[in-house]
């Protein structure tokens, strides 16, 4: 049998109320009797009933965070952020992984809901409301990371997608190509449809019509940026850079050019959205918008540590963090391709507000 508060307040000779106020720092106990209390939970292997006191306080201390992979390193570091942070402040954090699957998604909101978590932090599976809707009308305060949500009044903390992309459509504008291909994620995403627009602004910027021939919507993972890398390159006349959403999107076109024996820069260019993972280092490296992962997980939870403090509502806020251009030797010249040359010089690199390494 497990021990019990009364096994603790009878070894350490003191009254149950006593262990309770040790436990929950509550009330004054003297150093020499929580000297006592703690060396008998100790001897006792004693756990204390957390959820009686959640369910009496109304307060869990626990946060939720719905990420969609948690294999991308992006996540992984958005997740190192939302813990940091909410262990500095004395909250738990449960981590769950939908797979971009609003079925399972639904499923955790349930029964994280029923556990009485204190707050969520959640990256929907697709950019809707219903999921935003669902947690507010428990009145539990949720942030939305990367993503922007129509119809839905909710704090979120996002990244500069199509801004991002964007410079990056620009640098190799710069660097002479006119056929660039986009493969990004799946149209139910903002993040996905954000970089297709910064892609298309970049080129009516430049006089270029855009084409939809060369635009590829999937999913963000290695399998779509595999297939869609495969449909892009069999298209007249060729593509001569490759414009990846996401890093497994990149991997995936890797190994689509890998398999028709195209080499990055010399036969064709390739930018992305994000590093990729230390264990899956590639060579050459690629070019890419760098996303202030860490930054955005804890700026979301600052915002919901604030709603959980505060007793008076406040409008949702959005905060919209810069992305870093970061070229690397993967976004070539068109002058290394055999292609034509380029229609006008290229600019420095400064012109993107980018760092090279």
């Amino acid at each position: 049998m497990s021990p019990t508060i009364r096994d603790v307040a009878r070894q350490a000779g003191v009254a149950p109320i006593t262990v309770s106020r040790v436990i929950n720092n509550s009330g004054y106990v003297s150093q020499g009797t929580r000297a006592r209390v703690e060396a008998a939970i100790t001897d006792l292997r004693y756990v204390p009933n957390t959820l009686a006191r959640s369910l009496r306080f109304k307060k869990t201390r626990v946060l939720a965070l719905i990420v969609t992979d948690i294999t991308n390193p992006f996540w992984t570091t958005v997740a190192r952020g939302v813990e940091d942070l909410a262990n500095e402040h004395g909250f738990n954090v449960i981590l769950c992984n939908t797979d971009e699957d609003e079925a399972k998604q639904n499923a955790y909101l349930q029964v994280l809901l029923q556990k009485r978590v204190d707050g969520f932090l959640l990256v929907p599976a697709r950019s809707a409301a219903e999921p935003v809707l669902t947690i507010q009308a428990q009145n539990v305060p949720v942030v939305v990371l990367d993503r922007q949500i129509p119809g839905a009044a909710v704090d979120i903390v996002r990244s500069d997608s199509e801004g991002g992309a964007y410079r990056l459509i620009r640098y190799l504008l710069a660097l002479g190509h006119r056929r660039i291909a986009v493969l990004s994620g799946p149209q139910t995403i903002s993040t996905a449809v954000d970089r297709v627009a910064g892609y298309r602004r970049a080129l009516a910027n430049a006089g270029l019509p855009p084409s939809a021939e060369l635009v590829f919507y999937g999913a963000y993972n290695i399998e779509s940026g595999h297939q869609n890398a495969l449909r892009a390159l069999a298209s007249t006349p060729r593509p001569t850079a490759l414009f990846a959403a996401n890093n497994f999107i990149a991997i995936g076109a890797l190994r689509a050019l890998d398999e028709i024996g195209l080499r990055v820069p010399e036969d064709i260019a390739l930018v992305c959205f994000d590093d990729v993972p230390l264990w899956l280092q590639i060579n050459p490296f690629l070019t890419m918008a760098s996303q202030r992962a860490y930054l955005m997980g804890q700026r979301a939870t600052e915002l919901l540590l604030e709603r959980l403090a505060s007793h008076n509502p406040t409008d949702p806020r959005e905060i919209v963090l810069p992305v870093d251009i970061v070229i690397r030797k993967s976004s070539g010249s068109i002058r290394q391709q055999d292609t034509l040359a380029p229609d006008r010089e290229c600019l420095p690199v400064g012109e993107f507000g980018a760092r090279t390494e």
